[in-house]
């Protein structure tokens, strides 16, 4: 996709309409906010929804630079996170058997029917996702007395391209943020030459009506403070809406402790060093009772929840893992 249809790729009245309601908000002109969507596509090439998320039109054209653009993140991750290497990660039957020693689930992928039949025995309820699929999309909690025709169920798994995974169970207290949902902490981290470490860490909370904790699909995340574990600030889901505790549960989310918080850096700096060919991964982690355990990794991990979570672009991050590489391999990267 060309940056310039990225930009335009949106609902242009649903942003027309949302620039009436910021202009009068901030008392500004409609016609002035266009302008100054069109100076920040210029300068970074956003589209329609980080100029929104992001609140660009509050920035100075300094702080404007300094937001990762989808072209930045793209030529970023050309160097970090080569294309070649990508089904490590993005075949997610691949990862959990690449991942095996930190997520230990079982899973039904492309099996016979008889194997079906054992995992549906085995698993009173499940997760059913597709095998290369983004953000939350096409992955629903099963119940396996549901399922009525076995038969019938293994065609729509081929057809579709689905397997089954073993449902986690989350540790009591982050169950009682939501019990809809696994409620997970997406930790970027950066990895290279036997040396790795933690560049940002979130957590994300189902909103109570969905099965997936995921921002683009009603999810709400906050910062986490990467030394302690714990929950700095409110919450905010994609149209921006704060909450200082969870609409459901009531739950404050500042300070909110996450559990097994040095049992989950020491995972993801172990983890992050298992493929030596991607050095920037998004990790999903789920809390449970013992410990922790992986649902995913990504090797593209977004900067929208990284940007939006820490008001301000975050090109520094780009250019701390670029200064560590230069520096070791005497190349030039700039971005």
């Amino acid at each position: 996709m060309s940056i310039i249809s990225y930009a335009l790729k949106g609902n242009l009245k649903r942003f027309n309409n949302e620039l009436k309601k910021i202009a009068k908000k901030e008392q500004r002109s409609s016609l002035g906010l266009k302008f100054n969507f069109l100076n920040c596509f210029r300068l970074i090439g956003c589209g329609y929804s980080d100029y929104l998320n992001y609140q660009l039109y509050k920035k100075t054209k300094k702080e404007v630079l300094e937001y990762a653009s989808i072209k930045d993140q793209d030529r970023f991750y050309e160097i970090v996170s080569p294309a070649k290497y990508k089904t490590f990660f993005t075949i997610k039957t691949n990862f959990l058997k690449n991942f095996q020693d930190y997520v230990g689930r079982d899973f039904f992928d492309n099996g016979s029917i008889q194997e079906l039949k054992s995992f549906l025995k085995k698993h009173e309820f499940f997760m059913i996702k597709p095998y290369d699929g983004l953000g939350g999309s096409g992955v629903e909690k099963i119940y396996a007395k549901d399922i009525t025709n076995v038969l019938a169920f293994y065609d729509k798994l081929k057809k579709e391209h689905l397997f089954l995974e073993e449902y986690v169970v989350q540790h009591p207290e982050m169950n009682k943020l939501c019990d809809k949902s696994v409620n997970t902490i997406r930790i970027m981290t950066f990895g290279y030459n036997g040396k790795s470490e933690i560049l940002f860490a979130a957590l994300r909370v189902g909103n109570g009506s969905a099965s997936v904790d995921n921002f683009h699909r009603g999810g709400m995340a906050s910062l986490v403070d990467i030394s302690t574990g714990k929950v700095m600030g409110k919450a905010f889901n994609k149209n921006l809406e704060y909450f200082d505790k969870h609409p459901v549960s009531n739950i404050k989310f500042d300070g909110f402790q996450i559990p097994n918080w040095d049992k989950v850096k020491k995972m993801v700096l172990e983890a992050a060093l298992v493929n030596e060919n991607i050095h920037v991964v998004g990790w999903d982690v789920a809390i449970t009772k013992g410990g922790a355990t992986f649902i995913e990794g990504n090797r593209r991990p977004g900067f929208d929840i990284v940007q939006v979570l820490s008001k301000r672009g975050r090109k520094d991050i780009i250019r701390h893992c670029l200064n560590i590489i230069n520096e070791n391999e005497h190349t030039n990267y700039k971005i």
